[in-house]
């Protein structure tokens, strides 16, 4: 019988609003791996609800992994989102070395920094030139249209893109040190809405269309990162990942918008969660 891949999984947890921890830990446990929490702060619910409780988790982490190494736990991914402080990306930089001087890991880094074109508020220019460091150490990179521009130092484009200005922006991405990077939610010259990758080992780059509803929902980058770490872990290939989990989120939005639910609790994965185990039997992502 096949191990089952364990993940250290470094993120918030909030405890009302899906997203982070409350995300990953059932979708990926769904998909038939280990999630090891290592939390990065602690919220009553998002920040995007009027009152919440944040407890940072900063000066617990370094102690929290330490007994994971004295245990000698070894991983077979890495995986991070949400960052608090700079500390933390610190903290993340030397647990990743640890990590990979026992065995060869997949690190994944969803560089949580903004959105619509807005950085978070707690997102200081120190801290955005830490996680370019982060960024280095990945094998996988997720950012949205408005992360990607921030890494890239390029001003946030409200206007559907072209091909070519895409192509440059992943390959720019890749040059930061990543394999393979992944922009979601792109709106291109040519009406479509696509989650685009560039593979730079193989010099490919993928587009994988989605359906598209107007409504946004928080923890819904949370959700994609999410499946797509779990698909990799069943041996998808990289753009069929893409695409069951590009197909899984746009369902869960669908299926939330027609509920009437608050956008503020995030999509409605539960509902759902059978389809993670119908693939797609005709994946329909092409070269870019």
């Amino acid at each position: 019988m096949k191990n089952v891949p364990k993940i250290a999984a470094i993120h918030d947890m909030s405890g009302v609003g899906r997203c982070s921890m409350t995300v990953l830990m059932p979708v990926l446990s769904a998909l038939g791996c280990q999630v090891c929490p290592l939390p990065t702060a602690l919220l009553s619910n998002h920040s995007e609800y009027k009152n919440f409780y944040f407890f940072d988790f900063t000066e617990h982490m370094e102690e929290y992994y330490s007994n994971w190494e004295k245990n000698n736990e070894e991983f077979d991914c890495l995986y991070s989102g949400f960052i608090g402080s700079e500390k933390q990306i610190n903290i993340m930089l030397d647990i990743i070395n640890k990590i990979k001087s026992k065995k060869d890991v997949l690190v994944v880094v969803d560089p949580v920094m903004g959105d619509h074109g807005i950085t978070y508020k707690t997102y200081t220019d120190k801290m955005v030139e830490k996680m370019s460091q982060l960024v280095h150490k990945a094998d996988i990179i997720t950012p949205n249209m408005t992360e990607a521009s921030i890494l890239l130092g390029e001003k946030y484009l409200d206007h559907r893109i072209d091909t070519e200005l895409l192509k440059s922006y992943l390959q720019r991405l890749c040059s930061l040190g990543p394999d393979i990077c992944v922009i979601t939610g792109i709106a291109t010259v040519d009406g479509e809405n696509i989650n685009a990758c560039y593979d730079k080992r193989n010099n490919e780059y993928w587009k994988i269309p989605f359906r598209f509803v107007n409504k946004r929902y928080p923890g819904t980058g949370d959700l994609f990162t999410s499946l797509l770490v779990g698909y990799l872990m069943n041996d998808k290939k990289l753009p069929e990942a893409i695409e069951e989990a590009s197909r899984f989120v746009s369902l869960a939005v669908k299926e939330t918008y027609e509920a009437g639910t608050p956008s503020r609790e995030g999509v409605l994965f539960e509902k759902i969660m059978k389809e993670l185990y119908n693939e797609i039997e005709v994946y329909k992502y092409t070269k870019l």
